[in-house]
């Protein structure tokens, strides 16, 4: 069959990962002869595999075609204009009549150590109406409180993003959705890299910034200072004739935090149009997601425009379900969130990722479809990043320059956000142009088969973040040959992975398990504490070991083995296949179905 020829301007639009059937049925011709041509070009692939830009591109320059990929932003515009949803219209319909006024979200940003936990705390006990208090830890947090404001009480949304320089596409995130920032900045220490980092974010967001000046009450703090530092990065304070307000705080004694929470509405009321339309479905985006065991998947979710209702049918990125139950921050059930309103979402079929926007469908039908056509693109996207693709140019040149050597990753943590940071921070690596590193898939909840078969397939390392294997994984791994790393600290991850990176990775010490047991009851002494009930799996369990337990594939803690009892007996050791009692001194934490895991540290020789 002839192929039609374009003239080199014709212009072929197709979305990630497209296949040869996309781009013949664009121009109207059998896939197989795309297949031929192709092959010509010392390419082999078949007519349904999805295709990296470049590949696409040789193809349509070919034919005389020039090809144009389509962002992810329009492909999604487009596949919900399917759906006859076009959020763009939707908006532009609004009339002033429509909109009605929100409260303002607030994203807190600084420097780590620089007060912005303390700050939160401090917040939430003025809160007017709750006086509820607790800290946040580097998960992101959303939450409104209260301030009375000539006479009014008035609502503030917060978003807590977490301060270590790790998380940044997690604060660069909650820049995005905010209205204002609080740069907390301490005023013994300055400005300090990710205080600058927090600020560029915000800036780039076009997001008037709020200083909150904290540590005002300790030795050698100097406020006068941080005003001074900041005018290098356009935050002139109001007393030096600018426009942006400063106010000193003490986050740990509560000074100042009612004037911060008055500069905040001042500066909302004063530059911004804070009105949203609230007589619509729900729009709006995911900060945070994780796997409850109990639950299911739970989400917390901003609510932009429109209300959220209890039984609404949603879509949020891949993930969809009906809204099953709301729940503020304070655990308390809700039956509609407004514009500006942070709520937990029961109900969807999936964990979304951090940052992934939301719409309430029509029915739970056409959420569902929503969510598979996205995941498809996804998909198909992800193939086609994964698919190697290489000439004999390309080959010649890898010989000349050495061997190009590629590390596939596949990252599961305990929450999206998380496993983010972590692919960012381990994407944001330097190690010049010998080693490539690629991210082949992440997700959250325990590492499962199906991590295991996609790491044989590609070659990849498994990198678990607060998470373990789930039943039989491990077993499966040590037979494939699969390499699986687990951390609880960021650092040590990113430490890891640059070294292997760079070929200077010098470990000491390797982990060795030497038992596990599933907790088959509690129980509750006065004398020895929490006993677990267990029945050891494999391996031998025995006093004095280093033990580590998970639920559902999460850690829990770690922790020794204190006590190790067989009926009455204090016993050494436990062997595979016999029930014993185990105490884990002050962990109390213990429930059915628990998995306690026993390791040692052994030392194995360095290599290259």
């Amino acid at each position: 069959m002839q192929i039609p020829r374009g003239d080199g301007s014709t212009l072929i639009r197709l979305r990630r990962g497209a296949t040869l059937a996309d781009f013949a049925e664009k121009i109207d011709v059998n896939p197989a002869s795309l297949v031929t041509v192709l092959f010509h070009l010392g390419e082999m692939a078949t007519a349904t595999q999805s295709l990296d830009e470049g590949t696409l591109e040789a193809l349509g320059a070919e034919l005389g075609y020039a090809i144009e990929i389509v962002s992810p932003e329009d492909e999604d515009r487009e596949l919900l204009e399917d759906f006859n949803i076009d959020l763009d219209a939707e908006i532009a319909a609004e009339t002033d009549e429509d909109l009605e006024d929100r409260p303002p979200v607030v994203t807190v940003m600084g420097h780590v150590d620089h007060g912005k936990t303390k700050l939160l705390d401090a917040i939430r006990k003025t809160d007017v109406i709750s006086g509820e208090s607790g800290g946040i830890t580097q998960h992101i947090g959303a939450y409104q409180v209260h301030h009375e404001h000539e006479g009014e009480a008035r609502a503030i949304t917060f978003i807590d993003t977490p301060g270590h320089e790790a998380f940044t596409a997690m604060r660069a995130r909650g820049a995005r959705v905010t209205d204002i920032a609080i740069l907390v900045v301490a005023a013994d220490d300055g400005v300090m890299p990710q205080t600058i980092e927090a600020l560029n974010h915000a800036q780039s967001a076009n997001v008037p910034v709020v200083v909150a000046v904290n540590k005002i009450d300790k030795d050698g703090a100097n406020p006068d200072k941080i005003r001074q530092q900041l005018t290098e990065y356009n935050l002139v304070a109001e007393e030096y004739g600018g426009d942006t307000m400063f106010v000193n705080i003490s986050a740990l004694k509560g000074i100042g935090v009612d004037q911060l929470l008055e500069a905040v509405l001042l500066t909302a009321d004063a530059g911004l149009d804070l009105r949203a339309n609230p007589d619509k479905d729900a729009r709006g985006v995911a900060v945070e997601a994780h796997l409850d065991k109990g639950r299911g998947a739970v989400a917390t979710v901003l609510v932009q425009s429109g209300t959220l209702r209890v039984g609404d049918a949603m879509v949020v990125g891949t993930a969809h379900g009906r809204v099953r139950a709301m729940f503020d921050e304070h655990d308390q059930p809700v039956e509609e969130a407004l514009p500006a309103r942070p709520v937990q979402v029961l109900g969807l079929a999936s964990v979304p990722n951090a940052g992934d926007s939301f719409l309430v469908a029509e029915d739970e039908r056409t959420a569902r479809q929503i969510g598979e056509k996205r995941e498809a693109a996804e998909r198909a996207a992800q193939l086609a990043s994964r698919r190697k693709r290489i000439s004999l140019e390309d080959f010649t040149q890898a010989l000349e320059a050495g061997k190009v050597d590629t590390l596939n990753l596949i990252i599961k943590g305990d929450v999206s956000g998380a496993v983010e940071a972590l692919e960012d921070a381990l994407l944001a690596i330097d190690v010049g142009e010998t080693v490539e590193l690629r991210v082949i898939h992440r997700g959250v909840g325990a590492v499962t088969q199906n991590d295991v078969n996609l790491a044989t397939v590609d070659n990849a390392i498994i990198i678990g973040f607060n998470v373990r294997p789930a039943e039989r994984v491990q077993e499966m791994a040590d037979r494939e040959g699969v390499d699986m790393r687990f951390y609880s600290v960021i650092y040590r991850a990113i430490e890891d992975i640059e070294a292997a990176l760079t070929g200077m990775l010098k470990p000491e010490y390797e982990e060795k398990q030497t038992g596990s047991a599933e907790v088959r009851e509690v129980f509750r002494s006065s004398k020895w504490g929490t006993i677990a009930g267990s029945i050891v799996r494999d391996g031998v369990i025995r006093r004095g070991a280093k033990a580590r337990i998970s639920r559902d594939g999460v850690v829990l803690g770690e922790m020794d083995i204190d006590t190790l009892r067989r009926f009455k007996d204090d016993v050494t050791e436990v062997r595979d296949g016999f029930e014993c009692g185990i105490g884990l001194g002050k962990f109390s934490d213990i429930a059915e179905g628990d998995l306690i895991e026993t390791f040692e540290m052994v030392e194995i020789p360095r290599t290259k």
